[in-house]
């Protein structure tokens, strides 16, 4: 194999994320360790180079046209990433001063060096038992960062963000207040589309779903009513609307069970921006005040307050 794939089935092995291995990457590991095109692996160096150095190496010993302008883009897709994941290090100057370098560090240096040899794997596996990977780094840090949701009795996963907090909201403050004892049978997730989808029961009841529907961001089904609360996450947009019902009708028309469209806002300033497109018929819930809720349903709930 040539050098650019060799550099990525070395960062590839050493745990980097896909992104981490794109060609950018391979220049920077190439440059740093100062291996051209007929160098070997065995002779591989890790003197201080600016990132300046790295580009006119790509440039001149591969082949490449990067700008002088793509430093940024080596740092942040490449170097940075480098130093986190322990592959090289920096020689403490700040960043924005001409003699801030990086280097591989000296473990990096030697497993460059037993690239491709018998030594290669067991170099790898000592790596490994010091270092975490990048890989696995990053997707802790992501866990992190997430929002746990307890849905029918299994904690789930939100990423982080205002249309999320509010499905959480839903699931945990109006589902118990609103629809006891109802089942999810479906949420998204702002990354992962379909985080709950019980395809079976929602057949069951009667759906019809295909790739070209719009499923509403949080279906609750409460057994004992036969009722079946479509329920839709509104930060910015997307409120149950005229149009809006008449694509969940369409979905759902063979639906026996009772339909109840419900509108949630994070807030009642949000609510109020949305208040003059919101369908009759509907129900809105306001995750600010969540003990009520607004009912546009004309003289279904007229009549005299039961103390």
């Amino acid at each position: 194999m040539d050098n650019i794939d060799a550099a990525r089935e070395f960062l590839k092995a050493l745990g980097m994320p896909k992104a981490q291995q794109a060609n950018i990457c391979c220049y920077a590991l190439l440059a740093m360790a100062g291996i051209r095109q007929d160098t070997a692996w065995t002779d591989a160096e890790n003197k201080w180079i600016r990132i300046h150095d790295t580009i006119q190496f790509a440039n001149t010993y591969y082949g490449s046209a990067y700008a002088e302008n793509s430093r940024e883009t080596f740092r942040k897709q490449a170097l940075h990433h480098f130093r986190n994941a322990a592959l090289v290090e920096d020689n403490g100057k700040a960043t924005n001063s001409p003699n801030y370098k990086y280097r591989l560090t000296e473990e990096t240096l030697q497993l460059a060096r037993a690239f491709g040899t018998s030594e290669w794997q067991k170099s790898v596996n000592k790596f490994l038992k010091c270092h975490e990977t990048l890989v696995d780094i990053y997707a802790s840090k992501k866990k992190m960062t997430m929002m746990p949701v307890r849905i029918n009795g299994t904690v789930f996963h939100f990423s982080t963000g205002r249309h999320n907090e509010l499905q959480k909201a839903i699931i945990e403050e109006f589902a118990p207040r609103f629809a006891p004892g109802s089942e999810c049978l479906y949420v998204g997730d702002t990354v992962e589309k379909d985080l709950v989808k019980n395809v079976e029961k929602l057949t069951e009841l009667g759906f019809e779903i295909t790739l070209h529907d719009k499923m509403p961001d949080v279906v609750l089904y409460r057994e004992d009513k036969d009722w079946i609360y479509f329920v839709e996450s509104v930060t910015s947009v997307g409120p149950m609307d005229s149009k809006r019902i008449l694509e969940l009708t369409e979905m759902t028309k063979q639906v026996a069970a009772g339909k109840i469209f419900v509108t949630a806002f994070p807030d009642f300033k949000t609510y109020k921006r949305f208040s003059e497109t919101l369908a009759w018929e509907t129900e809105v819930w306001i995750a600010e005040m969540p003990e009520h809720m607004i009912h546009l349903n004309g003289d279904k709930f007229l009549g005299p307050r039961q103390e």
